[in-house]
């Protein structure tokens, strides 16, 4: 690809993470679900197909099965149909998809419960390591059977002690007196797939001459290396079909070229790795909803109450869009930021980066996003299953109906790839660290909003009149709320700020929402500019109405962190900047949920 071209693409995407925030992004430079092509459509009704005919009829087997094969012979099935290798190169024996695209599957596949748990921890933590980090050598001995589905892959990271502070696990590796073995023993748990993977990816610290490292390294463990023992699988709340187990390593020996990267590396690969399981996890978790919602929509059409469906009644209408206006606003977003992520690899790669570097240099570069998107993603989730249990009343409640089992599986998401609390820092921590780089100028916008809430309000008399125009300026007031708190945050604790989780947990709240609503709006902006307005009446009301409920948000999150650390002057004037940057034009809310809820209870699924 020529340099020029390449710039393009890199002046198109998303350049930094967090950019968002003070950069103005035009509807043309963001990927729409819409845009996926045919190929990739058919990839996507692929992998609903087989969870149609594999999965679906035999969940209940599945959550009782009393050993793994069942789990292991669906993973043998879809690795035949090529799903356990989208994401691999061709030349391992995959169909190198770009990123996008392997969003679209993992979407697709989401809906599986405890499969998809299977899934995605074996083509995404257990294979994608050796996939960026692995050398020619590994790569050539791994993946083409961890493509094909012939070897099954776990990743050891979490320990007793060690869940979200992962640099402090225990779990030690010694050179062997020949120089040609690490031996390696300690403890690892939650190891999804772990009774039937044949490939551990293993987080270990080494230790030579009494010292030991302070920082984790990867290895590639061989179920046939010895010393490998485990647990009975864990009793879950939900994902009960998932393999899930406690993982002993006792004087295992591996092999000194199965060390992954190079020493030390590990928590750098960790961390990685986790910013391409967060944003996965979003999509899977999208997937996950809209079955959910097909299943309520459904039902709501079928029960009777009063001599008329549920359907019929507000209150479920209300649900049902609100369900609906979730799940438009995560998809958004999601594949907003895979199609970011693709730019940035063909850039990173036209500058003369090799194809595993430009893509762990574009998720670093945003990793702002995947948190983003893991929060939002698990949450609609939990939302949309929380009022399907609703929906479906008393059967909601009974084991029997699919609600059960849907209400379960979904609560482990908001813990899985680092916790929302934890990725909710996260977002603030490394928007704060670029900013403090010199990456990314926060504070001088910042700096501008407050002077600006010193000034007479502008009032728009003089706005133009194009599409979204005063929907924009309501996104480019959010942005200026969360500016002028974070701001003054920065300024009453400075290198304290990290201390106030309260605070950093509310300006988490307000990035989050400002991202995904501007998502929503410029998705519904430039499918007008492809279909016409016409054809987006629908589009429209779930882009106003996710708007709308953004600032709610955002004004709610910005009131508890200004009322957290500002007194007397400082508090009133920073209160009045927040209801100067909340504002937004009344609209009825209800009539425009209505007209949502009405397509899909006549579609009698969800259709956006």
């Amino acid at each position: 690809m020529a340099v020029a071209e390449a710039n393009k693409i890199f002046e198109r995407s998303s350049i930094r993470g967090g950019e968002f925030l003070i950069k103005e992004t035009q509807a043309s430079q963001i990927f729409i679900p819409e845009e996926f092509n045919e190929e990739q459509q058919m990839i996507a009704a692929t992998c609903r197909e087989f969870l149609a005919k594999e999965i679906w009829p035999r969940l209940d087997e599945i959550d009782h099965a009393k050993s793994p094969e069942l789990i292991a012979s669906l993973m043998d099935k879809a690795g035949e149909l090529g799903l356990l290798g989208t994401a691999v190169p061709e030349e391992y024996g995959g169909f190198g998809m770009n990123f996008n695209t392997s969003m679209l599957v993992a979407e697709a596949t989401g809906a599986g419960n405890s499969f998809s748990v299977a899934l995605s921890a074996h083509t995404g933590i257990g294979t994608l390591p050796i996939l960026y980090y692995g050398n020619e050598e590994q790569k050539s001995k791994y993946l083409p059977k961890l493509a094909s589905g012939e070897w099954k892959a776990a990743y050891c990271l979490t320990e007793p002690d060690s869940g979200s502070d992962a640099n402090s696990a225990k779990t030690k590796a010694r050179l062997s007196g020949d120089g040609l073995h690490y031996i390696v023993n300690g403890q690892k748990m939650w190891i999804t797939n772990g009774g039937f993977a044949d490939v551990f990816i293993v987080f270990a610290k080494v230790e030579e001459n009494g010292q030991t490292d302070k920082n984790l390294t990867a290895f590639i463990i061989d179920k046939t290396s010895g010393g490998i023992t485990m647990n009975e699988p864990e009793h879950k709340m939900g994902i009960k079909g998932s393999d899930t187990r406690q993982i002993f390593f006792n004087d295992c020996e591996v092999p000194v070229e199965n060390m992954l990267s190079e020493r030390g590396n590990g928590f750098k690969i960790a961390v990685n790795i986790l910013n391409i399981g967060r944003i996965k996890l979003a999509a899977a978790a999208l997937g996950g909803a809209k079955k959910v919602a097909e299943q309520a929509i459904n039902y709501a059409n079928e029960r009777k109450q009063f001599g008329t469906s549920i359907a019929n009644f507000g209150a479920i209408k209300h649900k049902i869009a609100e369900m609906a206006v979730g799940m438009y606003a995560t998809e958004s977003a999601a594949y907003r930021v895979g199609q970011n992520i693709d730019d940035l690899i063909t850039a990173f790669q036209a500058k003369g980066m090799s194809d595993s570097e430009a893509k762990l240099k574009a998720l670093e570069e945003l990793a702002i996003e995947c948190a983003i998107m893991k929060v939002h993603g698990s949450e609609v989730l939990d939302f949309v299953v929380d009022e399907g249990v609703q929906i479906y009343g008393g059967m909601g409640f009974s084991a029997d109906a699919p609600m059960d089992r849907a209400y379960r599986d979904s609560r482990i998401n908001r813990i899985f790839e680092g916790t929302n609390e934890i990725n909710r820092m996260l977002v603030v921590d490394m928007l704060l660290k670029r900013a403090m780089k010199g990456q990314l100028d926060l504070m001088g916008p910042a700096a501008a909003v407050g002077k600006e809430i010193m000034s007479i309000p502008d009032f728009g008399a003089d706005e133009e009149e194009t599409l979204f125009a005063k929907e924009k300026k309501v996104i480019r007031n959010l942005k200026k709320a969360v500016l002028m708190v974070a701001g003054a945050a920065v300024q009453k604790f400075m290198m304290k700020l990290s201390e106030e989780q309260e605070i950093i947990m509310s300006l988490a709240d307000m990035v989050i929402e400002i991202y995904v609503a501007e998502s929503v709006l410029l998705r519904v902006e430039k499918r007008i500019g492809l279909l016409g307005e016409e054809r987006n009446a629908l589009q429209k009301d779930l882009a106003l109405v996710y708007l709308n409920r953004s600032v709610e948000k955002v004004n709610s999150a910005g009131r508890a962190a200004i009322t957290s650390f500002a007194e007397s002057d400082e508090l009133n004037v920073m209160l009045m900047g927040l209801k100067r940057f909340t504002k937004i034009e009344p609209s009825n809310l209800k009539n425009a949920r209505r007209r949502i809820a009405d397509e899909l209870i006549a579609k009698n699924n969800y259709t956006f």
